[in-house]
């Protein structure tokens, strides 16, 4: 027992008198400030008003079929395999529709991660940049969902981090 307790003090001694220096960095604040994050922000709207633009031509036409498809739905002198083949070409343009929005919202999130990722590794290299020449032992987002407690002797540094970015 004596030699566990002696065991742990051995180990404990080095490390309380070793300063660690925690940090904080708003990386919300640092995004919006960057103009990356503005001209993907626009790219991404842009993208999205195009592929907007194109589901509803493809809604244009489903409505001109359902206009059709009624006027033969209520004409007696129609046969019913005709009525059902338009019934149908109605059904597989909507189908469409729906692939073609699911495809393109999954093109959306994929140019947003393309667009990100360099902004982000631009970001993570001026904190870790930062945080080098600073000694810092960590640097924490300063988010308070992530953070249970910050005490008083934490440093925020991203100021630090927006002037490495070159940014105000």
């Amino acid at each position: 027992m004596l030699k566990k307790i002696l065991l742990a003090l051995v180990l404990a001694i080095p490390f309380s008198g070793m300063a660690q220096k925690f940090g904080v960095v708003d990386l919300e604040a640092i995004f919006s400030a960057m103009p990356q994050a503005a001209e993907m922000q626009t790219q991404l709207e842009t993208t999205s008003k195009q592929l907007e633009g194109e589901i509803q031509k493809i809604m244009d036409e489903v409505n001109t079929l359902y206009v059709e498809f009624q006027k033969v739905a209520n004409d007696p002198n129609t046969l019913e395999t005709i009525k059902e083949r338009r019934r149908q070409e109605i059904e597989e343009k909507y189908k469409t529709v729906e692939q073609y929005r699911n495809k393109a919202q999954q093109d959306l999130m994929n140019l947003q991660q393309s667009l990100m990722a360099p902004i982000q590794a631009q970001m993570n290299d001026a904190v870790k940049s930062v945080g080098a020449e600073g000694n810092f032992t960590f640097i924490f987002p300063n988010e308070p969902s992530m953070l249970l407690y910050q005490g008083t002797d934490v440093i925020d540094v991203t100021a630090q981090v927006k002037t490495k970015l070159g940014l105000k």
